[in-house]
């Protein structure tokens, strides 16, 4: 269907799935959402990004089970937001449309996937809200698939409350545990990394830990050098060439490359074969990247698998179960429009190396805006050990009258 000019190019399709009849109040009643258009909803194809993906695709005969899930509590769907193609690009993530339509105050609040960091970065790049759980969590069946190793379904919301409530049914949570907080871990390397001063994005948040919890809660590691020594893995993807740059932290860099080797072998695996038979018509810089996926061997994807577990043990050997980790969502503002490819390579080579941190180990990460930075949104991310979502959403949700934003 076609939108109109209010929709800020949000939707792809727009629809209403009304919730189920009920006589009493249900944990979303009241709330309007939108779904990036990679959700089965039954009768409509889900698209993918790519015109001809939905042209060789059939109409969907049931809906995902996260999105009934969201109906089933209360809320109603008003519609399909636009994804890059295939999930596979990143000038603000694949789930933009589904975070401008709540940074748009288009609805209250979004579904989208975070394979690589679909959810975190436009939700840092649009001042709203992002949340990723942890890997395995919330249900993936009724989604296309781009690599299941990485894939999650993340949502967005303008306050931690909706968030928060939007979780609770997601994650299938119980009532409130108390925030069992132990200490706030401020990862140094990956502030110093940022374009944006460093202060900028550790003040606010130090403050509101001090006023909440005292000084003494908070700590400081290196976490590349963290990673770098204990993750023996690591090393067979570590470039020598990137051991003196200023502007990367190479454990981080070589993580990425992991991340990324494994992600394109099972995108070949997911879509290869349909690739080749249609011969999609695909935009220039996502046809580059899905014509490297299938020339993509099992070279190293065991070491891959490897890797994922030792990141997830020594990271939980950093955190235990009540333990923050506190690190910039990306290093750098938004790109503009038509920037230099090598500028944005290297743009995207920054934000995943701090993106993979979470993406590897499967830990679960929110992003929470900081306000604006010369006129643009910044946030800093917060990650805690795997399952421990709702500890992390409570935590949020508990900062956020301290978190003075400016």
């Amino acid at each position: 269907m076609a939108t109109n000019s209010s929709d800020y190019g949000a939707y792809t399709e727009k629809f209403t799935l009304q919730p189920p009849s009920s006589s009493h109040q249900l944990p979303l009643t009241g709330l309007i959402f939108a779904v990036k258009d990679i959700f089965d909803v039954d009768g409509y194809v889900a698209g993918f990004g790519n015109p001809d993906w939905a042209r060789t695709h059939s109409a969907a005969v049931s809906t995902a089970p996260a999105v009934l899930d969201m109906l089933k509590a209360g809320a109603t769907c008003v519609g399909k937001t636009v994804m890059d193609e295939m999930a596979y690009r990143i000038p603000g993530g694949s789930s933009s449309g589904s975070a401008v339509a709540v940074g748009a105050k288009l609805v209250d609040f979004s579904l989208g996937t975070d394979t690589g960091g679909s959810v975190r970065v436009p939700a840092s790049h649009c001042g709203i809200f992002g949340f990723r759980p942890s890997h395995g969590i919330v249900s993936i069946s009724g989604v296309i698939p781009m690599a299941q190793s990485f894939d999650t379904v993340g949502w967005f919301a303008r306050d931690p409350v909706i968030l928060k409530r939007v979780g609770k049914v997601l994650l299938k949570l119980q009532d409130d545990n108390p925030v069992r907080f132990n200490r706030l871990i401020i990862a140094e390397d990956c502030f110093k990394l940022s374009s944006i001063p460093s202060e900028r994005l550790t003040e606010v948040l130090i403050s509101s830990i001090e006023k909440l919890h005292g000084s003494q809660k908070i700590d400081y590691a290196s976490l590349g050098k963290y990673v770098e020594d204990n993750v023996p893995s690591l090393k067979y993807f570590s470039n020598n060439g990137t051991q003196n740059q200023e502007d990367i932290i190479p454990s981080l860099v070589a993580l990425s490359s992991a991340r990324h080797l494994l992600q394109r072998y099972e995108f070949k695996n997911n879509h290869g074969e349909w690739v080749l038979s249609v011969k999609p018509d695909l935009g220039p810089e996502i046809a580059e990247r899905v014509w490297k996926a299938l020339h993509t061997t099992d070279e190293k994807i065991d070491i891959c698998y490897s890797l994922k577990i030792e990141l997830r043990a020594a990271l939980n050997a950093l955190l235990g179960d009540s333990s923050i980790l506190a690190m910039p969502t990306v290093p750098d503002p938004p790109p503009k429009l038509q920037v230099e490819p090598t500028t944005r390579d290297t743009l995207n080579a920054r934000a995943f190396s701090l993106l993979s941190v979470v993406g590897v180990s499967g830990f679960c990460q929110v992003s929470i805006p900081l306000g604006t930075h010369d006129g643009l949104p910044i946030a800093v991310s917060l990650l805690a050990n795997h399952g421990l979502d709702g500890f992390l959403l409570n935590f949020v949700e508990s900062i956020d009258t301290t978190l003075k934003r400016q």
